[in-house]
């Protein structure tokens, strides 16, 4: 964990809005940033973005460190960053090997070091000379998979009538070490224009038991496929969700480029809601200068659809765009990221977030940037932005752009530390002082150590053994604010032997203390 010092650059953004703004990067026009947090330790937290580049932070998204990707298979953007169960992290991204065709392939590399290194990677879809283009991933925590669903392009961008796109699914059992051959999902295949009769938009999302589920767009709109075992066997038949109005390509002014893909979630919480599968995605409904961001959910496994819920809730006729969604799956609360015209008359943006903890029948409405930025038509913003969500931490990032140099030029990543306590749609429940049991226990090597204040404190924790005698000091006296925290300690590194041991925390005059077992 990290004192409770708050940098000199960072303090006019502090002071200026409700959810503190963070600039990630600047440099390298970076673009389509992808972020993920580990559930073992939401301090942990990585950010990917185009092309070969990632951040990484150990608390909370406060300060972030630079890590460079390389690989042999080559790296080029559309970049997929999730977290497995070990609190590994995994960047997806598309391929430009140096013998091998441009977009040849999907590549995966994995950090075991919170994103400060990466190795080499595997890859997946190496099919001739198609093209393999806009992948997502998903962790399944039940059977400890990964899925990956992309688009293949017999030649992207061909106008050829003989060329066209599908979608494909391939899968990990081993941790991203190797990748089962392909299979094709999309029963009807779309053009390689990379347009709206295009398929594209497959994001993998897993069920409660298992499940995988995947919606895109494309000639017959938005249409949804499943399967209930791994992923060996699919529906014959794609299932009709919902007309996607003027496209999944649209034309925003100021935008070089943006569409409004879909993407599936579904929520494995144990809310009221478990089960449920939610599908977030823009059209142009409304009409073609009125963008809008909906949510169709389904409860039967996707055998029906419900009708569209608008999701910004703002007077007609401004647009809203470039959406991302996820669910909290702690607490089953839907979170979505998008940018936002509404307060003004010309291409002036803020990026909003709505939050439902409902099961997606009512959104309320968050702007989360401090200030407005003004696109450049010219300037490629990429094509998503992204957001994460686990145990309450919640961690949006999106592109903005600059024309005040040097502290506000050109493109750049930006996430915000949402503050729960301004959501007063949360009953937020009130914080008590609490020492948790380690988790594992017993263990053999590295635990973690939880704990809640609900004041700024000076605190201590330390590790003893049976005689009372101080082994391990792993926090001392470190001013700490109100929150949750957790600690990781490592048995191995302390060369402490078998036993029985007590952690104890000190909070001024209080100390709490609970026991655990070495192996």
């Amino acid at each position: 964990m990290k004192k409770i010092i708050i940098p000199f650059m960072m303090l006019p953004f502090f002071l200026s809005g409700q959810h503190l703004n963070i600039r990630i990067v600047s440099q390298n026009t970076p673009n389509e940033p992808s972020i993920a947090i580990n559930p073992l330790n939401t301090d942990e937290i990585v950010c990917g973005y185009n092309t070969e580049d990632a951040y990484y932070s150990t608390d909370q998204g406060n300060t972030w460190t630079y890590s460079k990707l390389t690989s042999t298979y080559g790296v080029m953007g559309d970049p997929c960053v999730i977290a497995d169960h070990l609190g590994n992290f995994y960047f997806f991204h598309l391929s430009d090997a140096d013998a091998g065709s441009f977009l040849d392939r999907i590549v995966c590399q994995k950090s075991d070091d919170v994103g400060a290194t990466w190795n080499n990677g595997s890859f997946m879809g190496l099919n001739g000379t198609k093209d393999q283009d806009k992948e997502w991933a998903v962790f399944d925590f039940k059977t400890k998979n990964i899925y990956v669903t992309w688009t293949q392009f017999d030649r992207y961008g061909s106008s050829s009538s003989a060329d066209s796109s599908l979608i494909l699914f391939s899968k990990s059992t081993d941790l991203g070490e190797t990748w089962t051959v392909p299979k094709i999902l999309s029963e009807t295949p779309g053009d390689c224009n990379d347009d709206d009769n295009t398929v594209e938009g497959a994001v993998p999302a897993v069920g409660p038991n298992g499940e995988i589920y995947v919606s895109w767009s494309g000639p017959e709109g938005i249409v949804f496929d499943r399967s209930y075992d791994e992923g060996e066997t699919w529906l014959d038949q794609d299932i009709f969700v919902n007309e996607h109005a003027g496209g999944w390509n649209q034309d925003i002014p100021g935008i070089y480029r943006c569409n409004g893909m879909p993407v599936t979630i579904c929520d494995t919480s144990n809310s009221p809601y478990r089960g449920t599968i939610y599908i977030n995605y823009s059209d142009t409904k409304n009409g073609e200068n009125d963008t809008d961001i909906w949510l169709v959910k389904s409860t039967d496994g996707g055998n029906t659809w419900s009708n569209p819920k608008r999701v910004n809730n703002d007077s007609p006729g401004k647009h809203q765009f470039f959406p991302w969604m996820a669910i909290d799956q702690v607490t089953g609360y839907i979170y979505i990221v998008f940018y936002d015209r509404r307060n003004y008359d010309d291409n002036q943006t803020d990026v909003y977030l709505a939050v439902s903890k409902n099961g997606g029948e009512h959104f309320v409405n968050y702007k989360i940037s401090e200030s407005p930025f003004t696109p450049d038509p010219g300037v490629f913003f990429g094509d998503y932005n992204n957001i994460a969500a686990y145990n309450n931490v919640v961690r949006p990032v999106w592109t903005r752009f600059g024309t005040s140099y040097p502290n506000d030029y050109g493109l750049s990543i930006w996430t915000a530390i949402i503050d729960l306590e301004t959501l007063n749609i949360f009953e937020k429940p009130k914080l008590t002082e609490a020492l948790e049991q380690n988790y594992p226990n017993p263990f053999s090597a590295q635990t973690f150590i939880s704990f809640k204040i609900k004041n700024h404190e000076y605190i201590s924790l330390s590790v003893f053994d049976v005689f009372g005698k101080e082994v391990c000091k792993i926090i001392d006296h470190e001013l700490y604010r109100p929150g949750k925290y957790v600690e990781s300690f490592n048995a191995a590194s302390q060369q402490l032997q078998a036993g029985v041991y007590y952690f104890v925390l000190t909070l001024g005059t209080k100390k709490q203390t609970k026991k655990m077992l070495i192996n």
